[in-house]
C-alpha cells in the first residue's frame, strides 16, 4: 500500500487533467464542426434544389442528384475530420504523428499498387456523380440488369431488381449503364388489331382514350406532354400494329401504360375493334380431300341409313 501512496504521489494529476480536457475540448470542437457542416450543407443543398426548380428542371431529379452528391459529401467530410481528430489526440498524448504519416504514405503507395481495381471504383464512383448518370431512386439497366437503384457509394451501385434481389456493382466493373428515368419517362405501346380493321378509326379512337387519360384527374398531372400515335408501324403475322409514345414522370411510365392499356380494352370492346390472335391455315396438299367436304359426306350417309 505504501508503493501504491507512493506511486500515486508522484503521478502528475495536473497534467492529466489538463491532457483530457483538452481530449474532451478536441472531441467537443469536432463533433460541432460536423453538426455546423451539415446544417451548412442541408442549406446549400436547399438552395441549389429551388435553384434547378426555378431553371425548369423537375423537383423530384434535382433532389435525387443533390442528395446523392451531398450524401457523399458528407461522408467524405465526417472521415476527413475524424482521422484529423484522432491525429490531433495521438499526438496530445506525447505521440510522435510524424512516422506515422510517414508509414501511412508508404503503406497508402505500397496499397494503391495493389488495390488498382479499388481506385478504379473510386475514380469511377466519382465521375458518376459528377456527370450526373445516375441517382438513387432512378430505374436503371446495368450491365444488362434492370433495376431500382437504391445507394451510390464510392465504390459501388446497389441495385434492387423487381423480384426483390438486390445486385452490387463496383462501379470500375460498370460497362453499360442505361438510365430509365432520367428527366421524364415514356410508354412505348404497340397495339395490334385484325386486317380487316380501318387504322384511321383505330387511330381515332386510340386518340379519344389518349385524351380521355391526359384529362383524368388521377394519370393526367403524371403525363409530360400530350401522347404520341405514331400511326401503323409494321404488318405483322396476323395483325396490324399502331406504335404510338406516352411521356409521364419519371417511373410512371408503368402505372401510366398499364391503366391505358385498360382503357384500350374497354374502348375496342365497345367500338367492335378485333384484337387478333394468332391463327393458322392448314393446307393438306390436292390429294387429300378437304375435312369439310369429309365431314358432309359422312352426314349425308348417316341420313340415309
Amino acid at each position: 500500500m505504501g508503493n501504491l501512496a507512493q506511486s500515486l504521489n508522484l503521478f502528475d494529476w495536473g497534467a492529466l487533467l489538463k491532457t483530457s480536457l483538452r481530449i474532451a475540448l478536441i472531441i467537443v470542437m469536432t463533433w460541432g464542426l460536423l453538426f455546423v457542416i451539415s446544417k451548412l450543407l442541408q442549406r446549400i443543398e436547399r438552395r441549389l434544389i429551388n435553384q434547378s426548380v426555378a431553371s425548369g428542371e423537375p423537383p423530384s431529379e434535382s433532389e435525387k442528384r443533390l442528395e446523392t452528391l451531398f450524401r457523399l459529401l458528407r461522408q467524405a467530410l465526417r472521415i476527413t475530420l475524424l482521422l484529423a481528430m484522432v491525429l490531433v489526440i495521438l499526438q496530445d498524448l506525447g505521440v510522435e504523428i510524424a512516422p506515422l504519416l510517414a508509414g501511412a504514405g508508404v503503406l497508402g503507395l505500397a496499397v494503391g499498387f495493389g488495390a488498382q481495381n479499388l481506385v478504379r471504383d473510386i475514380i469511377s464512383g466519382f465521375f458518376f456523380i459528377l456527370e450526373n448518370q445516375v441517382r438513387v431512386g432512378d430505374v436503371a439497366i446495368i450491365n444488362g440488369t434492370g433495376g431500382l437503384v437504391e445507394q451510390i457509394n464510392f465504390r459501388t451501385i446497389v441495385l434492387r431488381d423487381l423480384s426483390g434481389v438486390v445486385h452490387v456493382f463496383p462501379n470500375g466493373t460498370v460497362t453499360t449503364l442505361s438510365n430509365m428515368t432520367r428527366e421524364w419517362s415514356a410508354y412505348v405501346f404497340e397495339i395490334g388489331v385484325a386486317y380487316k380493321e380501318n387504322t384511321d378509326r383505330v387511330v381515332e379512337i386510340l386518340q379519344e382514350v389518349c385524351s380521355e387519360l391526359s384529362a383524368d384527374s388521377e394519370f393526367g398531372p403524371l403525363i409530360v406532354e400530350a401522347p404520341e400515335i405514331f400511326g401503323v408501324d409494321k404488318f405483322g403475322d396476323s395483325a396490324v400494329v399502331i406504335k404510338g409514345r406516352i411521356k409521364t414522370r419519371p417511373i410512371r411510365q408503368w402505372s401510366v401504360g398499364r391503366e391505358f392499356l385498360r382503357r384500350v380494352k374497354l374502348a375496342f370492346d365497345a367500338k367492335g375493334i378485333e384484337i387478333p390472335f394468332p391463327h393458322r391455315t392448314i393446307y393438306c396438299g390436292e390429294e387429300s380431300r378437304p375435312i369439310a367436304m369429309e365431314l358432309l359426306e359422312r352426314t349425308q350417309l348417316a341420313a340415309g341409313e
